[in-house]
């Protein structure tokens, strides 16, 4: 997996968590007939018409998986996605051009095919609750010893970070839409391995680090997606974590406390992480580089004050 992501085409932005090219979503492009060409940083995609194929993604890419999808609507033919992602925002993404006229079918399978179709039309369509933003509220919760409920969720899309919460001893109740916890005194270690849905989630694995770093005994997280995810750990560490990083895995020795410090946020998730570790901690915390955490969460200051944070964005 590794070699895959240290190919060409690094001129997207985003986070700082590891290699993340877009070969993938080039060789895509180029099955499908459209012409790329490499110009001083920027990649031209051009096509008089796009061919329907069989796109075979060497990895299950959300991205890369969602880029084909939509090159592929207005093809004429069929178009097969083998190796597709199968993260329910896939599914969700289908549902809403499904209802704008498009034909994709298996989305949420390692298998989606494009039929494609001439127009789209417009459409008024209710995008899915962030799963991610629901886990980090409840791993926030976790690590305070607080009680939760959080509402428009779906339980289904999270279950294996609801798994991990409660084998570290949070009693969670779910419903259709909802999701309720409550967390022990005392959190149990436990070990956590990521991987392409229906796995445990790499942009939870920060998070749920985070809350690790106070779990009586010993824990083990295995990144298996994004290599330069531990980066944030180096902070953690100023607030008293105590954390060794070896090479794709990290070995936490919970503590009784965290300490406040000044931390700085690399990335979206681990800046996310720092905050909920300054919920837990002693003092004072000041996480900086907040503009990180803003692309993920809106207003996350407000929310966590109505759970009884002390907060204050600057």
């Amino acid at each position: 997996m590794e070699d895959l992501r240290k190919q060409h085409f690094h001129f997207h932005g985003g986070c700082n968590i590891g290699a993340r090219p877009i070969d993938l979503h080039i060789e895509a492009f180029k099955t499908l007939g459209i012409d790329i060409n490499e110009q001083d940083e920027k990649i031209i995609c051009k096509a008089d018409k796009i061919k329907a194929s069989k796109i075979i993604l060497k990895f299950p890419s959300v991205g890369a998986t969602e880029n084909a999808i939509l090159a592929s609507i207005y093809t004429e033919g069929t178009t097969q996605i083998i190796n597709s992602a199968k993260e329910p925002e896939i599914r969700d993404l289908a549902n809403c051009l499904n209802k704008m006229g498009a034909k994709v079918y298996g989305a949420g399978t390692s298998k989606i095919t494009v039929i494609g179709v001439k127009k789209l039309y417009k459409t008024s369509y209710r995008v899915m609750p962030d799963r991610i933003e629901a886990g980090t509220y409840l791993c926030a919760t976790a690590i305070t010893n607080g009680r939760i409920k959080i509402e428009n969720a779906n339980p289904k899309d999270l279950m294996e970070v609801l798994y991990k919460l409660k084998e570290i001893g949070c009693k969670i109740i779910i419903s259709r839409n909802e999701i309720i916890l409550s967390s022990p005194k005392t959190l149990k270690s436990t070990n956590i391995k990521t991987n392409p849905y229906p796995g445990f989630p790499t942009d939870m694995q920060q998070i749920f680090t985070t809350i690790l770093t106070k779990a009586k005994g010993k824990s083990k997280v295995e990144e298996n997606i994004f290599e330069n995810r531990f980066l944030f750990c180096n902070e953690l560490s100023k607030m008293g974590a105590e954390i060794q990083i070896k090479y794709n895995h990290i070995e936490i020795t919970g503590v009784k406390e965290l300490k406040a410090a000044t931390v700085k946020s690399n990335d979206l998730r681990g800046g996310a992480s720092l905050v909920i570790a300054g919920l837990s901690a002693s003092g004072n915390t000041i996480v900086e580089n907040i503009e990180y955490i803003s692309r993920g969460y809106e207003d996350m200051h407000k929310k966590l004050t109505k759970l009884g944070a002390e907060i204050k964005k600057v």
